[in-house]
This record gives C-alpha cells, sequence and structure tokens, in this order.
C-alpha cells in the first residue's frame, strides 16, 4: 500500500539537532553538483560527517524536486537482497513483501515519471548492490537524482565523486599573542565545532586565552575529524582541554561516549575505524598497517622500497593503494609534480597498532631507515645541478620521515651512526631549511649515541669521515645560531685535529671555511679572504666544485663589505656562470646577495634593492630564512626615506631573526649597522607610529613578511586590469571555477590568468597572492588618508 507524499516532502530527513559548522561552502558546491549531475557520491574516511552533509544538502533542495527528497538509511542493513525492498519503503510503500529483483521493478516503475531526490546513506558495505540498484533506477527514471555517502565511490558511468575533507585546522605556530590568537581562532570551523559540542556539555564553555593553544593543537592532532572531535569535546564535563589534549596519546581509548542511541560503529572513534578495517581484503589491512611507518606522506617509491615481499608483491602494490585510496583510507594529493599519499593520523595511528601486533614494526622501521638514508645520501650528490630545489622541495615534504628514521637511530645505538651519516647528507639542508636548532638536537643525540668515538687505528675509516663531519657540521650551526665564545673556536680546533689526523682534507676545508664566517663576523675581512681562499683551494683540489663556489661567494661577501670592491666583483661573476652552467640556484642567490651588498657600498640603493630581491627569489624556495634576513636588512637600510614601511621592515627582520632561534638578532658584521639605521628609524616616527609598524611586521607570518619586502608603491609589477580582478578574487578564497563564472570566461583561462600573476609577482601559491593583495588594498587606503610629512612613504 503507497502513503504517497507531498510534493517536495522530505522523507525521513527529520530535523537537525546540533547545528552543521564549517560546512557552507561545501553545501553550495554539492547542490550545484546535483543540478547538473544525476548521481553524486560523497566519499571520505569515517567521522568526517559525510551524512550530515549529505542531509543537510537534501534538506534545501527540497523545493527543487517535485516528487519529493527521500533518505533511505543503509548502515544497519547486512543483506544485499533486502536492499531494493529497504528503499522501496521510503517511497511510502508499506511492509512490501518483494524480493529484490521484483522490489528493483517496483522501484523503477514508481520512480519512472517522477522528479525525486534519492539519498542512500552509508552504501560502503554493500557497493555493489547499491551500484547496481543506481545504475538501474538512473537508466529507468530520467527525472531521479541520487546522493550518496559512501567511503569509497559506487564507480559507475555518470557518477559525480566530491570528497569531503575534515574541517580546516589552524595553522601550528598560531597567531602572535594570545588575545590575538583567541580572535584568530574564533573564525576556526574545527575550533567553532569544538567549543560548540563543548558548551553542550559544560554550559558557558568557550575559548579563552588560557586554553586558546590547547585547543587549537587538539583539533589539529585530530585532524579537524567530526566525529573525533565532538568526542573530544564530551570530555569537557571532567577535563580541560590541556588535559584532553595530554591523554591524547591513546586516542581510541579516550574518544568514547558517542550517543547512547547511536549504531554500535558510531559510538567509539575505534569503532568507526573498525568498520573501515572490516570492509578491506588481507592486502588491504596488510598495506594499511606498513603504510603507518610513514610520517606525513609518502610516494610511490616509498612504497616500493619498504612495504613490499612475498606477502604484498610490487606487482600487487598498485591495485592494492588504489583500493585504499578508493575506501578513503589513504588520500593522494600531486605535491610539487608528484603524487603523494596521506592518513588522517587517526588512521595511521590505527594502521599502527595493527603493525605492532603483527610484530613486524623494527623491521619495517630498519626498511623505512635505509630508504631515507639513501634518499639523503642521493640528495647530497645531486645537490649541486638543475635538480637543487627539487630535491630541497622532496626533502621539505619528507622532513617528518627523516625524523621518524633518526628517531629510530636513536633508539637503537648500533644505528647511531647510520643516523650521523643520514644528519649531515646533505649538508646545506639544516641551514638552508632555517632548521638550525633541530639540525643540532638530532647531531648532538646522535654523536651521544655513538659508541664508537674513540677513533685510534680507525681515525682514517669512512666511519670516522661521517663522525667528523657531524661534529664539524654541529659546531657550524652553532656559529650560525650566534656562537662565537672560547667553546666554539675549542671544537673547531677539536675537529681540525681529528680531521688532520685521519686525513680528512676535505673535512679539513671546511673548518678553515668556519673560522673564515667567525672572521668575517668580527669584521677581520682580511683573514677572512685569505681563509676562505685556503679552503677554496683545498676543495679544488678535492675535487669538491660546489664548496669551492661556496668559499668563493663568500670570499666575495667578504671584499663587498670590507675589502676590494673589484675583487668581489670578479669572485661574483664566476660563481654565477658556473652556477648559470649547472641549472644551480642557492650560490646563484648568495651572489646576487654580495651584489647587494656592493650596490649598498656603492650608495645606490636601488641597484641593491634590486638585486637583493633577486637573491630572495632564488633563496626563498629552500625556506634559507638566515640569507634572506640579510638580503631584507639591505632593503630596509634603503627605505631611509619611507620611515613607517622601514619600521615595518625592522620588524620583519626580528620575525626572521626570532625564527632563526632569537639569539642573533641581525648578521653580527651588519649588527652596528642595523642599530644606527633603526635608531634613525625610531628618530624620525613618534614611538607610536614606530611601535604599530614594527609589530605589524614582527606578528605577520612568513608569507605575509615576504609579501612586505617585494612590495612597495615605487616598485610592484604591474597588472592588467583583468588581472587585478582575479588577484582580488583570489583575495576572496574563490576558486579557479568560481572566478571563471564571476567574470564569465573558460576555467583554463582563470587558471592562466593566476599562474601568470604569481609569475609577474615572484610569488608560489595563491595564499601568498592573496596576502599580496590585501597589502595593496591596505597600501591604497593609507595613501587616501595620508596628510603630513611624516607619513609620506609609509
Amino acid at each position: 500500500m503507497e502513503t504517497g507524499a507531498a510534493a517536495g516532502a522530505c522523507v525521513g530527513l527529520g530535523g537537525e539537532l546540533t547545528p552543521l559548522i564549517g560546512r557552507r561552502a561545501e553545501t553550495a558546491r554539492i547542490a550545484r553538483l546535483l543540478s547538473g549531475a544525476r548521481l553524486v557520491t560523497l566519499s571520505g574516511v569515517g567521522g568526517v560527517g559525510k551524512t550530515r552533509l549529505a542531509l543537510r544538502v537534501a534538506a534545501n533542495l527540497t523545493g527543487s524536486f517535485a516528487d519529493g527528497v527521500h533518505l533511505a538509511e543503509l548502515a544497519e542493513l547486512k543483506d544485499p537482497e533486502l536492499l531494493a525492498p529497504t528503499v522501496l519503503g521510503t517511497l511510502g510503500v508499506a511492509n512490501p513483501g518483494l524480493p529484490g529483483a521484483d522490489a528493483t521493478a517496483t522501484l523503477s516503475a514508481r520512480l519512472r515519471e517522477r522528479r525525486t531526490l534519492l539519498v542512500l546513506d552509508n552504501c560502503e558495505h554493500l557497493i555493489d548492490a547499491c551500484a547496481r540498484l543506481a545504475d538501474t533506477l538512473l537508466r529507468a527514471a530520467p527525472g531521479l537524482h541520487i546522493l550518496t555517502t559512501s567511503r569509497q565511490p559506487l564507480g559507475i558511468a555518470g557518477e559525480q565523486v566530491f570528497p569531503v575533507e575534515p574541517l580546516p585546522v589552524p595553522e601550528a605556530g598560531g597567531a602572535g599573542g594570545t588575545g590575538h590568537r583567541v580572535r584568530a581562532l574564533s573564525g576556526n570551523p574545527a575550533v567553532a565545532l569544538f567549543a560548540d559540542r563543548a558548551s553542550a556539555v559544560l554550559p558557558g564553555f568557550a575559548v579563552t586565552e588560557s586554553d586558546a593553544g590547547a585547543v587549537a593543537e587538539l583539533v589539529r592532532r585530530l585532524d579537524g575529524l567530526p566525529f573525533a572531535i565532538e568526542l573530544a569535546a564530551a570530555r569537557v564535563r571532567s577535563m580541560s582541554p590541556q588535559e584532553i589534549l595530554e591523554r591524547l596519546t591513546d586516542r581510541f581509548a579516550l574518544l568514547t561516549g558517542g550517543s547512547r542511541i547511536a549504531a554500535d560503529r558510531q559510538r567509539t572513534l575505534r569503532a568507526l575505524i573498525d568498520w573501515s578495517h572490516e570492509l578491506c581484503t588481507e592486502r588491504e589491512r596488510l598495506l594499511w598497517a606498513r603504510a603507518s611507518v610513514f610520517r606525513g606522506g609518502f610516494d610511490m617509491e616509498g612504497l616500493e622500497q619498504i612495504c613490499t615481499d612475498t606477502e604484498l608483491p610490487a606487482s600487487a602494490l598498485l591495485d592494492t593503494l588504489d583500493a585504499l585510496v578508493a575506501r578513503s583510507v589513504i588520500s593522494c594529493r600531486q605535491e610539487q609534480g608528484r603524487s603523494r599519499y596521506h592518513m588522517l593520523e587517526t588512521v595511521r595511528e590505527y594502521g599502527h597498532e595493527r603493525l605492532v601486533a603483527s610484530g613486524s614494526l623494527d623491521a619495517l622501521r630498519a626498511r623505512h631507515r635505509g630508504h631515507y638514508a639513501q634518499l639523503t645520501a642521493q640528495a647530497g650528490q645531486e645537490w649541486f645541478g638543475p635538480r637543487q630545489v627539487d630535491w630541497f622541495t622532496r626533502l621539505r615534504l619528507d622532513h617528518p620521515n627523516l625524523r621518524a628514521a633518526l628517531e629510530f637511530c636513536l633508539e637503537h645505538p648500533q644505528q647511531a651512526l647510520a643516523g650521523l651519516a643520514l644528519a649531515v647528507s646533505p649538508r646545506h639542508y639544516w641551514i638552508t631549511a632555517g632548521l638550525l636548532s633541530e639540525g643540532r638536537r638530532w647531531l648532538s643525540q646522535l654523536l651521544a649515541a655513538d659508541h664508537a668515538q674513540d677513533y685510534g687505528d680507525d681515525a682514517a675509516g669512512p666511519d670516522a669521515a661521517v663522525r667528523v663531519q657531524a661534529q664539524i657540521t654541529d659546531t657550524y650551526l652553532g656559529i650560525l645560531q650566534g656562537e662565537q665564545n672560547a667553546d666554539t673556536l675549542r671544537a673547531l680546533a677539536a675537529c681540525e685535529t681529528i680531521a688532520r689526523r685521519g686525513g680528512h682534507r676535505r673535512e679539513s676545508a671546511w673548518v678553515w671555511h668556519h673560522h673564515g664566517i667567525l672572521a668575517v663576523w668580527r669584521e677581520d675581512f682580511t683573514s677572512a679572504v685569505e681563509l676562505f681562499a685556503r679552503a677554496r683551494a683545498e676543495f679544488l683540489a678535492q675535487g669538491c666544485l660546489d664548496a669551492a663556489l661556496e668559499c668563493r661567494v663568500k670570499f666575495a661577501i667578504a671584499h663587498a663589505y670590507g675589502g676590494e670592491v673589484t675583487e668581489a666583483d670578479k669572485a661574483c661573476a664566476e660563481v654565477e656562470a658556473a652556477a648559470r652552467a649547472h641549472g644551480e640556484s642557492w650560490l646563484h642567490g648568495m651572489a646576487l646577495l654580495a651584489r647587494a651588498l656592493l650596490a649598498r657600498r656603492a650608495h645606490a640603493p636601488a641597484d641593491a634593492v634590486t638585486h637583493a630581491r633577486g637573491a630572495i627569489a632564488r633563496l626563498r624556495p629552500f625556506h634559507d630564512w638566515w640569507d634572506v634576513a640579510m638580503c631584507v636588512e639591505v632593503i630596509t637600510w634603503s627605505t631611509q626615506d619611507a620611515p613607517r614601511r622601514a619600521a615595518r621592515l625592522l620588524g620583519v627582520l626580528h620575525l626572521l631573526w626570532e625564527s632563526l632561534g632569537g639569539r642573533i638578532g641581525s648578521a653580527p658584521f651588519m649588527r652596528a649597522q642595523h642599530l644606527r639605521f633603526e635608531a634613525t628609524v625610531r628618530e624620525a616616527l613618534p614611538d607610536a607610529a614606530f611601535n604599530r609598524e614594527f609589530h605589524r611586521g614582527a606578528r605577520a607570518t612568513l608569507d605575509e613578511a615576504m609579501a612586505c619586502v617585494l612590495d612597495d608603491a615605487a616598485g610592484a609589477p604591474g597588472l592588467t586590469r583583468r588581472e587585478n580582478q582575479v588577484a582580488e578574487l583570489v583575495a576572496d578564497g574563490l576558486t579557479n571555477k568560481d572566478i571563471a563564472v564571476r567574470l564569465t570566461i573558460a576555467q583554463r583561462t582563470a587558471e592562466n590568468h593566476v599562474e601568470r600573476i604569481l609569475t609577474k609577482l615572484g610569488l608560489t601559491s595563491r595564499t601568498q597572492l592573496a596576502v599580496w593583495t590585501y597589502e595593496r588594498r591596505n597600501e591604497l587606503v593609507g595613501s587616501s588618508q595620508r596628510s603630513g610629512p611624516q607619513d609620506q612613504g609609509g
């Protein structure tokens, strides 16, 4: 018997008991998809909020479907034969009592002349049956649209898959002061969800200055996964956010206690992930467990090297990986032109438990360490050349894996020497990445863990070379952090003695290079150029061209700052020619820094700024904030006629030097000039104006800081009218597709505009473009409001 549904009715959806937070954009995009596609699947990991999102979309579309919106909840349905009868029941047929085939035919007949939206919720455990039913119904009923939720797509013709991502979480590090941080966090969807659900169990709860950091870290550690956040928020009735965070080491024990009326698999985090695990094949479960050895992400090469064997042969890897991606256990992203794979930390920890239980954890970690040792060694060998930026980017992407490999070496003393080899190759990594403190921490701990430190008769062996290289690198990282005391000199002397005794001539040359750096910082430029020349000669004798050129460019910097201009210019030209010939970037950037210093010395500030900006363009991809900071010093000193901008750039310099350890304040040989310039700027501005601009620079993100450095009223690159329109829309958060719709242009045209703008401005991401646009808006507003001499050039 058919009860029928009123036109536009919403059958089975019910009302929302809690607000849906942070999904407004997704709701609109799914509705647009359904206006053109007849089958849309919301896919994603368990607990990401697919059902809530589908219900909201369905409720919003009731007016668009004359014959109603119908929901079929399938989570508790076990028998595929009951699928069609269950769906038929949602159309108002009471106790249909029909077998599967007859129910499918009846469904097709009932829907044939209707304009209906059918929501099939939780299809993953009945995926084949759901695919067959959806295909049959869509072919029979031209007015039917189907919205499904599933941990994997149905995989049939005409299906549009909409991946549901976790909620955005605050960036690590957050904003500056605590009050500012609370304001910044208030708009974050993951934090808003936590606060909303926490206030339901603890009336009056709100994120405060004292717990803002804990809440931000908590939702980050929970991957922005709504279900996990809701379970954590429920604990607020008995624990503070900080206490919840501290107990998150065992998230599966902590995050329990979901709704009493929910299905069993929706009452604890473990049960939710168990449901996904049970749907996997044995090989898929094996790869899930083994892939948990990675941190932060991984690539196909890593999977092949670490995770395959007779149980999981390489020939089966691609299909197994593809199945886990389809099931939303692993996600795939294109990063820097390469496919990289990720697991939510919750999913990874579940797999890690399974890996521990299998007894193969240490074996997999040893393979993992071996793979990344080989990777860093290859990066060291190819560092000087056209792949330099690619290698650096790859190592940055794999930095969490490098950490995991180093942790393994520390936990197993017999692996300490292997850890030292990994930590010093490539030699420039810790420096160019701006990770001086972390590099020193690993080196010092690994050196302490290496029990074979009596060089004795083995002083000339390869193991001894690794040890002395590690000691020299550790000492140099300390120098770059500002250590210039007697202990530093003693450490360098000890390294030189060991290197000389073992015949490690390349390591001896690095000691001379480091002494040259200290001489520059003492402003003893005569000694510095002699030391750099001596080290360069030894490196050339050893066939180390890149090291020889590094000494040559620092020879140029020493002469540019306090020696002979002609010698500096000659050295710069030599380094630039070699860098171009080999497709190298970092040393080329250093040569441009030397040229900026030469221009500054010649009282040519415009040329100094041009060279410094060119240097930043080459150094920035490496995150080499040490050398970028020196470039910013030169740019800052060239803004003496714009005191407000100068004050802001001084704040940027404070930010950069603080990010490197907080003990420097400026490159030592630049410090006196830095202090003189700062005093001049302070005299030119009222205290309140100086402090306001200084803090604006010091509290910026690194992207915002670089936008400030590379953009001023006189030197900003020009954009066409259309490009300015596109930049404004990017700043407003529109995607390329949205921009195309707004401007009535092809999506590819919009993409080309964005790429061209990034190239013109020397930027590398949409985020940087948004920051640039905001800065330009502020500058234009400021220009229209300026009315006094002290405001000129701000």
